[in-house]
């Protein structure tokens, strides 16, 4: 952690009456950063020391806890807050020679970009740390993207970078497409200049794990197995403790589903796009297992009746593993329905209960059945990554920022989240895990 040795003018009980400095106390205390500091002091090596690399670092902490969206913004914030330039580590007795300008800050992230792997490095760590207070992190993962836009010019016919153009950044694109309640289809495009953020979480405790940064056309698809092979490079115990992992349609590939399933054992709670024929509301299940039976895209499975022909869903009994098979029963057993057929129909060993192999369509026909309480219940976690990408926003300045190139965006990020990080694992050790989620609530 990048704690300076001062002398204080008040006391610490007095600081932790504001609620910014307290929280960034908090942070400040609990960033695993030392091997970063040890860096960052090596680089500046034996020259002017007017301001300290830590005093430097946790100035950068602080203008993310205080959600200052530019350096110029911190700097007017250290000026006028001797209690916030004093807790960074400035010489505040030195007036506004002790708080550091926009050249300092400069030269400072021009190292900072130098060492994007430390950087990264703490935000692993605090990851470790995090696994260790919390025995079921990473059980139930969730992975989402998000569009980060860039205010800055476009590309000009040179692609030189001139310092108010991102030469690195393109144009993204993502397509929603819905039924309204009477029937009718919409669709609607949002598309953006600048990057995208592919980010998995632990949708338990809302807390990041593991992020790439993008130009914004990247796929969603092709990033989420490689997102899932660096959490297991870096942080193997997690994976092996995960169970499921939540996206939403955007990611519904056979290739993910399967290699989830056989390469990590997690199971897929992914909402499922309609690729079958606009006509093909139904399919008949394979005559072997019964000949009376169909499914739909979303794996709600149905029986006609041989005399009536009424259709009827049938009730889901579970998967069993070692069939690796969704198991059905007869909705005239389960619901007390009066079925002509009932002793006819339902299977060759007329069981009236039938077994369906996962491997009908890997897509339709998930572990965790897609028309099961279950699945609900799980994919309604989903919206905890989304939370964390709306904090992205709200609280750390993501919807308008001026971080300009792919490499910075990066470390923009990293910075945020070991905040993030840093602020739940001070709140655990705190004995408040209550409030770990939160950037703004007090102690």
């Amino acid at each position: 952690m990048a704690i300076i040795a001062q002398k204080e003018l008040f006391s610490w009980k007095e600081i932790e009456n504001y609620s910014d400095l307290e929280r960034l106390k908090l942070v400040i205390e609990n960033i695993p950063d030392e091997k970063l500091m040890i860096t960052l002091e090596n680089y500046r090596g034996k020259g002017r020391n007017n301001f300290p690399v830590r005093a430097m670092w946790n100035s950068i902490m602080a203008g993310v806890v205080y959600q200052h969206i530019s350096i110029k913004s911190l700097i007017r914030e250290l000026n006028r807050n001797p209690s916030l330039a004093q807790l960074c580590g400035f010489n505040i007795f030195a007036g506004k020679k002790g708080i550091p300008n926009s050249s300092n800050y400069t030269h400072f992230l021009r190292n900072l970009y130098r060492v994007k792997k430390l950087v990264k490095e703490v935000f692993e760590n605090l990851v470790t740390l995090l696994n260790e207070e919390l025995p079921s992190l990473g059980t139930n993962l969730g992975v989402d993207s998000k569009a980060i836009n860039s205010l800055a010019k476009r590309k000009n016919k040179n692609k030189k970078q001139d310092g108010r153009r991102d030469i690195d950044a393109n144009y993204g694109k993502k397509v929603y497409k819905g039924v309204h309640k009477d029937g009718t289809p919409w669709k609607t495009e949002k598309s953006w200049f600048g990057y995208k953020l592919h980010l998995i979480a632990d949708v338990d405790y809302e807390l990041p794990l593991g992020f790439y940064v993008t130009k914004a056309s990247a796929s969603d698809t092709k990033n989420l197995l490689p997102l899932v092979k660096e959490l297991k490079d870096k942080h193997d115990e997690i994976v092996e403790k995960a169970k499921t992992m939540t996206a939403d349609k955007g990611y519904d590939a056979y290739p993910i589903i399967l290699e989830l399933k056989k390469i990590y054992g997690i199971d897929a709670v992914i909402d499922i796009r309609n690729c079958w024929d606009k006509k093909e509301q139904e399919k008949l299940l394979n005559p072997e297992i019964a000949d009376n039976i169909t499914y739909d895209y979303s794996g709600n499975v149905y029986c006609y009746c041989n005399e009536s022909e009424t259709r009827r869903k049938m009730a889901f009994a579970g998967y069993e593993k070692k069939r690796d098979t969704l198991k059905f029963r007869c909705p005239a057993d389960e619901y007390g329905i009066i079925c002509k057929s009932k002793k006819t129909c339902c299977g060759k060993n007329k069981t009236r209960s039938v077994r369906i192999p996962l491997s009908t369509d890997p897509r339709i026909f998930l572990p965790i059945a897609r028309n099961s309480y279950k699945f609900k219940n799980m994919y309604s976690k989903r919206t905890a990554v989304e939370r964390i990408n709306s904090r992205l926003d709200e609280s750390f300045g993501f919807e308008k920022h001026y971080v300009r190139g792919i490499k910075k965006m990066e470390i923009t990020l990293s910075i945020s989240f070991i905040v993030m990080l840093g602020m739940a694992y001070g709140r655990i050790k705190q004995k408040k895990p209550e409030l770990m989620r939160s950037l703004v609530k007090v102690a």
